[in-house]
């Protein structure tokens, strides 16, 4: 066993936030940590660091193994670069080559004895530089900047110059080359691309120590936990598995519980009714009887309602009116900063009822191309058009759409006269927001807080086109379950932004990769994409990079686009057929049983001539509906090959 929580409790302003926490991590076991906001994962990791006093409890690390660190924010300061501060780590290798170097030029000039001891020191300190790996030191140093998302040009770029979200990716390479024995991670997914969570997946599922990670990344923590230990309503409660592991286990576990429950109800509502009739005979033998009852329902050890979880959101996301089918259409789309070109003549539409997820690297221009629609940021060239009685919703990520002098109540209100105080109360508790709290200005709220006020106003606007940048942000995983569910049923258009690859693959009917300046559709969910991914990439990307040492054109992309679109048009087409074939099938099915039905009926057993008549129609439809089988088949293979 590597480290151990034993009995935790913990009290703000006498309120326990949890107690009696226990759980082990073994060696080379990564443990999620998860639960609803506030339910103290934070601050337990703080404790485990002794950043933060515990009201009882211990925590123990076995003897000579190190623990280290990654809060969810990053305050530090530095004047050196990227590459210098991470370089930083590897202080005592580069010293040790520094002075194997200067060891080599003071050989040069020595004999003897003298060279003797020198050649002696020299062996130990190559055996030292090569136990400690110095050979793969700066590559190992570029390897995680890169992974962490890191371009080559960024890596002389000051500490200092650098937004939050950058330095908790480069305090989580500083940690990485740490290799401390015991990993903590405190969502360290939140600042990184879809890409570098892979490279992070991989990292950790081969790290040789052990790993305890807060995420609400439900996709990643499959990819990585070994266990995950839940805290629910202050108490802790471990399951061995992976995430998706966990969730069916809470359900059959809550489940069991609620039956429990249930069945201990029934026993004491009935017991109590037995009791009562046996009084109400009013007999000694009655009354003794009921009174062995009374005693043994005191015996019975109570069974305790499950809890639930009120602190949940809950809402409906419902749009005003229909849009046209045709919903947004956009031609030849570029945009450039400076020398950084974003997208160039990028072509794509989106249909009514289309839930399409805008994925890519970091710096691809996802958001950019969002605040383009939305009439926030200009495109250098392209036009877009939207269709008939198309109404945007917009959700922002770094919430610029909210006032942050204004309170929750006021940015409501202000947004929406019409609604009256116990309406806006109403609303604003569904997104958890009582009492006091709709008076906190926006200011002073968390990142989750935002959201959700965010989400409420979304809601509000009942648009039936919403564009969503990062909507999971902040969100705890219940959250974003119940967001979940609320797209899915939504009746309108959703495109949006989002690196959550699980909340993509529950919600997204079509994925658009932003990659080299070029747009990629993959008409599926995240799993389709995967699987289609290096296909699409070497039919639209490698083959103009390797071919040819010629810039792509712009009608060569057009051609591209054109061929994706033609592609996309010949699916659907077969698509239909093979609905139209299967319908036919169905159809045809119900009249031959039609027709057996009335074969069967008394009055037609001894007439012939509409027997005759019957069965020459069921032949008849049976050729068509063999030919309609065909006709199926073929369209089944066709759609398989595609």
């Amino acid at each position: 066993m590597l480290f151990a929580c034993s009995h935790i409790k913990k009290e703000f302003n006498d309120e326990v936030l949890f107690s009696d926490v226990t759980f082990h991590i073994n060696e080379n076991e990564c443990v999620a940590l998860v639960g609803s906001n506030g339910t103290g994962k934070t601050t337990l990791l703080r404790i485990i660091m002794g950043e933060l006093n515990a009201e009882a409890g211990e925590i123990t690390l076995a003897k000579d193994k190190t623990a280290g660190y990654l809060p969810q924010q990053q305050g530090y300061h530095s004047e050196k670069s990227i590459y210098e501060e991470l370089l930083e780590v590897k202080a005592d290798i580069i010293e040790l080559d520094r002075n194997i170097r200067n060891m080599e030029q003071e050989m040069q000039h020595a004999s003897g004895a003298e060279l003797e001891k020198m050649l002696e020191k020299y062996h130990r300190m190559q055996t030292e530089f090569e136990a400690k790996d110095g050979y793969a030191c700066k590559s190992q140093v570029m390897g995680i900047i890169n992974g962490l998302g890191f371009a080559d040009h960024d890596i002389n770029q000051c500490i200092n110059t650098l937004s939050g979200g950058q330095k908790t990716r480069v305090a989580l390479g500083k940690l990485l080359l740490m290799e401390p024995d015991l990993l903590i991670l405190d969502e360290p997914t939140n600042h990184l691309d879809l890409n570098s969570i892979q490279w992070l997946e991989t990292y950790l599922s081969n790290y040789k120590g052990s790993v305890l990670i807060v995420s609400h990344d439900r996709y990643f923590l499959d990819k990585i936990a070994d266990k995950v230990v839940e805290i629910d309503h202050g108490k802790v409660t471990t399951f061995r598995g992976n995430y998706s592991d966990y969730a069916i286990k809470k359900e059959q576990l809550r489940n069991a519980e609620q039956k429990q429950y249930e069945n201990y109800q029934r026993t004491v509502k009935h017991q109590e009714a037995v009791i009562e009739k046996l009084r109400s005979f009013n007999r000694e033998k009655s009354i003794k009887r009921a009174e062995s009852r009374e005693k043994m329902l005191e015996k019975m050890t109570p069974v305790d309602k499950p809890s639930e979880n009120t602190r949940t959101m809950h809402f409906e996301l419902t749009p005003e009116k229909v849009s046209g089918n045709d919903v947004l259409f956009v031609e030849g789309f570029s945009k450039s900063f400076s020398d950084n070109t974003l997208f160039k003549q990028i072509d794509f539409d989106i249909k009514r009822g289309d839930r399409v997820a805008i994925i890519g690297k970091n710096g691809t221009g996802k958001t950019t191309l969002l605040k383009i629609l939305c009439e926030m940021e200009s495109v250098d060239a392209g036009n877009a058009r939207l269709g008939t009685n198309v109404e945007i919703g917009y959700y922002d990520q770094e919430h610029n759409v909210l006032h942050e002098e204004k309170t929750i109540f006021d940015e409501i209100h202000d947004d929406y006269p019409d609604l009256n105080n116990t309406k806006i109360r109403n609303v604003l508790a569904a997104f958890l927001f009582t009492g006091d709290d709709v008076y906190k200005t926006i200011s002073l709220l968390s990142g989750g807080e935002k959201g959700r006020v965010s989400l409420a106003k979304l809601m509000l606007s009942k648009a039936n086109f919403l564009l969503l940048d990062e909507p999971t942000n902040h969100l705890d995983i219940e959250s974003k379950e119940i967001l979940e569910n609320a797209l899915n049923r939504y009746t309108g258009t959703v495109l949006y932004v989002s690196h959550d690859r699980y909340f993509i693959n529950k919600t997204a009917t079509r994925i658009m990769e932003l990659t080299q300046n070029k747009l990629l559709t993959y008409e599926g969910d995240y799993s389709y994409y995967l699987e289609k991914k290096e296909t699409v990439e070497n039919l639209y990307l490698s083959q103009t990079q390797e071919t040819t040492s010629v810039p792509k054109t712009d009608s060569t992309a057009k051609l591209d686009w054109k061929e994706q679109k033609e592609r996309e048009a010949k699916r659907r087409k077969i698509e239909n057929n093979y609905k139209a074939a299967e319908e036919k099938i169905q159809s045809l099915e119900e009249k031959i049983s039609e027709i057996d039905a009335e074969i069967s009926l008394p009055e037609y057993a001894s007439d012939v001539g509409k027997l005759t008549e019957l069965t020459r129609a069921k032949e008849a439809l049976e050729v068509e509906l063999e030919t309609a089988m065909e006709q199926w088949e073929t369209y089944a293979e066709e759609l398989e090959q595609l």
